[in-house]
């Protein structure tokens, strides 16, 4: 993968995780709400498994996830810990809203 494309995709899984976090912590007035489920949006990134086999067949499904999430490449990863960033600087700039006096809803 190329530099242009490393800083494209970064940008917009910045730009994307932001976006969604800021609306579900004005939504549900959670600052973090994003930042715990981000976790879960990755296992649907990276996995190939099926969501009900890690409760239906979780001796399979957890080693697979396993071997997905260490077969990632550094790009993947800086991608994906971007989108991290973008979690995080959202609940941050949501606190200091809400410290200013912002009332979102």
């Amino acid at each position: 993968m190329g530099i242009i494309q490393v800083f494209v995709l970064s940008v917009l899984f910045f730009i994307l995780f932001f976006g969604i976090a800021f609306i579900l912590n004005m939504l549900l007035r959670s600052t973090w709400v994003m930042a715990i489920v981000f976790p879960i949006v990755v296992v649907f990134i990276v996995d190939d498994v099926p969501f009900t086999s890690y409760f239906t067949q979780p001796g399979e499904a957890f080693p697979a996830l396993w071997d997905d999430l260490i077969s990632l490449q550094a790009v993947d990863m800086f991608i994906l810990l971007t989108g991290f960033a973008g979690t995080i600087v959202s609940g941050i700039v949501i606190k200091i809203l809400r410290k200013n006096g912002y009332q979102m809803f």
